[in-house]
């Protein structure tokens, strides 16, 4: 084959996107430490189990139908007809690579939408039913609001509005989601008093919550950047540097107010916070200056230490804050575009235009989001029931769900008592023991 100035430039694209789709990917362990990390220990297992369907069954839902949904020959600027199972013509995406490169990059960014929500439905949600909102969420709900902002043809699009990367399409969009999700499945027993007190329950391990934020920091080298789908465009280094400079603005203005408000820095806010600063500059990586992430992000971590209370507060319980880091944050990072952006921003002499669509794309996506789930989440719960009894979420989801414990040196009777009728399981001392333990007053 004879190298050519464009084929040796669309095999380096074709190498920067796979290697960014890999990061991506990746961002699938960081989400599993965090979430096994923020819940308690009996149910640890059960979320990385959660995690790991989405991404068996997203990636498949997304293969069969959503990809074709999202990307195909646009119908009425809505959805698309052709490109299910990667077929069909697809050529006006104007691709510079291989379909197949660009589909596994997509399909990433799918799944990551899915598993915003398992975290917050944590701890008290059957295992079947979330696999149902998995595939759905790969399928159509993600495909959608995809095709109306990324698409060529879709209406959002055509209407300019700038989404570089996601922080509405994948973030707010899951934001919102886990939202209706945890409105429709209610809170984990004991969480809420009858009196309005709020019981903390924190996670079990913390520094592997961390080392998932850290992955999920690590891996947005690849969300971001990677969304050039070129490895020859300029602009990458400075897409790599406002993420970085937005997460590190937003885990350090999360640590200080914590510092400030309470006497002490707080680990949990302030892995929310960076990850807040990422999901805000998501949407304006490619459109903003360096100084303009900083303001972001910082903005973006006062928003974690404000949204996280607030969603207590209202009792949408939510043992990971993902819907404030990804709902609150992500709304918020989309509207920054219409403020932040060299061209078009308000703040850069633009007038009110960007800033009305930025608005206009965010609220469609969020309450698409929102109630697509809340439907089909009360479809599910009157149709087979979507959260465990009370007596598995007393033993654990690992153990009612899997039958085996993430830690089964230290919980190894709690399977002793799951076996038995709940109601000799009771009487034994060991739960008490546990409960103290997970839970202290």
């Amino acid at each position: 084959m004879e190298l050519t100035i464009n084929s040796v430039a669309a095999g380096l694209d074709t190498v920067w996107v796979l290697l960014c789709a890999a990061l991506v990917f990746l961002m699938e362990a960081g989400f599993a430490a965090l979430e096994a990390g923020f819940v308690q220990s009996r149910n640890s297992l059960n979320i990385i189990m959660k995690v790991f369907m989405d991404c068996t069954i997203g990636l498949i839902g997304f293969f069969i139908c959503g990809f074709g949904l999202m990307y195909g020959t646009d119908v009425l600027s809505i959805f698309g007809i052709s490109g299910f199972f990667m077929q069909g013509d697809l050529s006006h995406l104007n691709l510079k690579i291989p379909v197949e490169a660009f589909w596994l990059f997509q399909a990433a960014f799918a799944i990551a939408m899915a598993t915003i929500v398992s975290g917050a439905v944590a701890e008290r949600m059957k295992f079947a039913p979330y696999l149902v909102f998995s595939l759905l969420a790969t399928v159509v709900i993600y495909p959608l609001a995809g095709h109306w902002v990324w698409n060529p043809s879709g209406w959002l699009n055509q209407l300019g509005m700038l989404d570089f990367a996601g922080s509405a399409v994948v973030h707010s969009l899951g934001g919102w989601a886990a939202l209706a999700a945890v409105l429709v499945l209610g809170p984990r027993s004991g969480r809420f008093s009858k009196n309005g007190s709020i019981k903390i329950m924190p996670g079990h391990n913390l520094p592997l919550a961390a080392l998932g934020a850290f992955i999920l920091w690590f891996g947005w080298f690849g969300f971001n950047p990677g969304s050039t789908l070129s490895g020859m465009d300029g602009n990458i280094a400075r897409i790599a540097v406002n993420t970085n400079l937005s997460a590190a603005a937003g885990g350090t203005v999360a640590a200080l107010l914590t510092l400030v408000r309470y006497g002490k820095a707080d680990l949990s806010m302030a892995i929310n916070g960076a990850l807040g600063g990422l999901v805000a500059i998501t949407a304006g990586c490619a459109f903003v200056t360096p100084v303009s992430s900083l303001l972001i992000g910082a903005a973006a971590g006062a928003l974690i230490i404000w949204a996280v209370p607030f969603f207590d507060r209202i009792h949408a319980d939510d043992p990971v804050g993902a819907i404030a880091v990804h709902g609150v944050c992500g709304t918020f990072g989309t509207l920054a575009v219409g403020l932040f952006a060299q061209n078009g921003g308000l703040f850069y002499g633009g007038g009110l235009h960007l800033l009305g669509v930025q608005t206009l794309g965010v609220a469609v996506i969020g309450l698409w989001g929102f109630g697509a789930t809340y439907g089909l989440f009360s479809l599910l719960k009157a149709a087979v029931g979507i959260r465990v009894s009370a007596e598995d979420e007393v033993i654990g989801l690992d153990i009612s769900e899997h039958g085996i414990s993430a830690y089964n040196d230290l919980e190894y009777p709690l399977m002793q008592r799951a076996a038995q009728p709940f109601g000799m399981a009771q009487e034994m001392p060991v739960l008490q023991q546990d409960e103290e333990t997970v839970n202290p007053a």
